[in-house]
Formats: structure tokens, C-alpha cells, sequence
């Protein structure tokens, strides 16, 4: 994004895939993707999926789109989901639908169980879908105790919106004590001035879009994004933040403290944060610790973006902030799923082989 300086060298993040006997991560494999979660939040483990996997994937995630009663997610930008700019949705306990998830913890147990109790529940498996026009999201956090990772169904370019990332910004005890004890508050910092040119960024490109022809703006679109009174965290709603309703970036992010700080400490923050933004390959498994800042940024391109998604609680969560951040399908709330039971569940290539043959007619 404009304004933002935001790498797309993910190469210090990265971990190749290598699968043992059983089909999981080697022990090496899995130490050095432990060290990059632990060190920087996040890491990006290259072909964990073959592309006929990744294909699998990505016929369910059509399935659930093609699904006019499809239970969309009430989370990120529900203006984007009204407008049809994203398409967020949870994906049903399907057996194909939990044969691709055991297909995806069973490769990662060695990391998952690092972090994650055999008990904790799947908060939510979901597909992520963004088109030409979409806004970008704030730089956030999810609710803390969850990994969460985004499986590359098929290749993703920088334009098509690959996640954002701000890497060794978790938080874990004692975190804030790094530089000099005000490691938590020029994260804020950060965040507010990354945020504020996401701000400018979206204002701008709905004015562009008012004459579009590729992304035209709907009847009440504008509105919608820019004056609404409705609740929605990702959109550069003015009335909202000027009254301050808005807890990503609001007027109230902006004191007179703040802007100073922000100017005195400016080459600080760009020389401890440094945005990447990963836009993987066809495969690829981004695994990430929910409390790392990042952002969904918009897609610039006429290519859909697609991912496949799913949360596992690291601790005991609150339903209510669990919904804050997740939404499960009905599905998964009627029959709960744990990471045990997914560890326990026929894979996706084991689900096929178990269906039985059509006969010839």
C-alpha cells in the first residue's frame, strides 16, 4: 500500500516442507518453525500441500461460495461482505471439509501441540475471499491464545492482497520489557501511524472508484463506507472517527501527545517494525500467533484472492471474545471439533480412499 513501507521479502520467515514416514513435519522442520513463531510470530511453511491438495481446497471453498445460504462470517469488514468486495464465510463440519483440516493438523502437529492442548477447540474453519475493490484492513490484533494459519489454495500476488504482517510484535510475558520497557507502547505507535495512512489509502481509492468502471461503488456504497452510523472497524468511516466509535483508528489515536511522539520517535519505529507482506505460493501454510499484528489488505487486482483459514485456541477463551474475532459455523457449534479430534480424523487422502469405488454401469 502507498505510504506504507511494507517489504515482500518473506525469506527470513520461511521454512521448506519436509514430511517423514508418517506424513508430518521432520523434527528439523518443526524446531525451526517453532524458533520463527517464537521469534517473530509467524512462519511460512513452503509447500506443506501438494497442488492436488491445494486443488481439493479449493473446490470446497467454491462449494461454500456457490452456497446462497452460506453462513458469512460477521467479523473483518461486514461492509465488504454487503458489498460482495469479500466474501468471508465459515466452511460446514463437512467430512471433506474436516478431511482437508486433519490433513492440515496432522502435517503441523509438532508445531500445533507446541503451542496448543489435545482439548482446545477449532474456533473456526473458514474461507477468505477478497475481490477487486475491498478495502484494507486496519493493522490489528485478533483475540490473544490462537493459532491461526491460512492455507495458499493457489498462487497469491502483492496485488491480489497477500496478509500484512508486522513481525515480533506478539505479545507473551515479558514482552514490553524490550526496548527499555516501551516495547507495547511504540507498537501502538505504530499501529496509529500505519493505520492513518490506511485511512487516507481507503478514502482515497472510494473517490477514484465513485467513476470506476472495473470496481464501480453500488448504490449507497459511499455512504455506507465513509458516513455510516452502522458498526464497522475496517472501513474509513469519518463520523466514526471523528465521535471516537471506532477502536481500530479514531480521532481519539490522535492526541497532541501522540502526533508529537510519533514525529520524535519516527526512525525508532522504522528501524525496530518492519512490515512483510506474504503473498504465497500455490501450497503454502502461513501459521501465525492471533496477537501479531497484521491486516488483510485490499485486492487491486481482477483475480479473486482465496484463502482457506482456521483458529485453534491456545487457552480458555470467553465466548464472547471468541465471537469478537471468529465465527463458527453452526456446524462446528453444534458438534464442537478439538485439535485432538482433528489429530485423531481421516486425512483428506484417507477419506477418499475409504469412499467406495463407483460401479461401471
Amino acid at each position: 500500500m502507498d505510504g506504507l513501507r511494507i517489504s515482500n521479502d518473506t525469506s527470513a520467515y520461511e521454512v521448506s516442507a519436509v514430511l517423514d514416514d508418517a506424513g508430518r513435519l521432520t523434527d528439523a522442520c518443526v524446531a525451526q518453525a517453532l524458533g520463527m513463531m517464537d521469534r517473530h510470530g509467524l512462519v511460512v511453511i513452503i509447500g506443506l500441500l501438494s497442488h492436488s491438495e491445494a486443488d481439493a481446497g479449493l473446490e470446497l471453498v467454491r462449494q461454500t461460495i456457490a452456497d446462497p445460504d452460506r453462513a458469512r462470517s460477521a467479523f473483518a469488514s461486514e461492509t465488504d461482505n454487503l458489498y460482495v468486495r469479500r466474501d468471508f464465510c465459515s466452511l460446514p463440519s463437512s467430512e471433506g471439509v474436516k478431511g482437508f483440516a486433519a490433513t492440515l493438523a496432522q502435517r503441523l502437529a509438532g508445531v500445533l501441540t507446541e503451542y496448543c492442548g489435545r482439548t482446545r477447540p477449532v474456533l473456526e474453519i473458514a474461507t477468505f475471499t477478497s475481490y477487486l475493490g475491498s478495502s484494507h484492513q486496519y493493522i490489528h490484533r485478533d483475540p490473544a491464545g490462537v493459532i491461526s494459519m491460512f492455507a495458499a489454495l493457489e498462487d497469491v500476488s502483492p496485488e491480489q492482497g497477500g496478509t500484512v504482517f508486522v513481525p515480533g510484535t506478539h505479545q507473551y510475558g515479558g514482552a514490553d520489557y524490550q526496548q527499555g520497557g516501551g516495547a507495547y507502547r511504540r507498537m501502538e505507535l505504530f499501529r496509529t501511524r500505519c493505520n492513518a495512512g490506511i485511512f487516507r489509502h481507503n478514502l482515497a481509492k472510494l473517490w477514484r472508484m465513485r467513476g470506476s468502471s472495473e470496481a464501480p461503488l453500488a448504490p449507497g456504497e459511499f455512504r455506507d463506507r465513509v458516513f455510516s452510523r452502522l458498526w464497522d472497524q475496517h472501513q474509513p468511516n469519518i463520523l466514526r472517527f471523528l465521535l471516537g466509535k471506532n477502536s481500530q483508528f479514531s480521532l481519539r489515536h490522535c492526541s497532541p501527545g501522540t502526533l508529537w511522539r510519533l514525529r520524535r520517535e519516527r526512525a525508532v519505529l522504522d528501524a525496530q517494525f518492519r512490515p512483510v507482506q506474504v503473498a504465497p505460493r500455490k501450497g503454502t501454510v502461513i501459521l501465525y500467533r492471533s496477537d501479531l499484528l497484521h491486516a488483510g489488505p485490499d485486492n487491486r487486482s481482477a483475480r479473486p484472492r482465496r484463502f482457506f483459514g482456521m483458529s485453534i485456541a491456545r487457552d480458555i477463551i470467553d465466548t464472547k471474545y471468541w465471537h469478537d474475532g471468529y465465527s463458527p459455523h453452526p456446524s462446528l457449534i453444534a458438534a464442537p471439533l478439538t485439535l485432538g479430534d482433528l489429530l485423531a480424523a481421516p486425512t483428506l487422502a484417507a477419506a477418499a480412499e475409504r469412499r467406495p469405488a463407483a460401479v461401471a454401469g
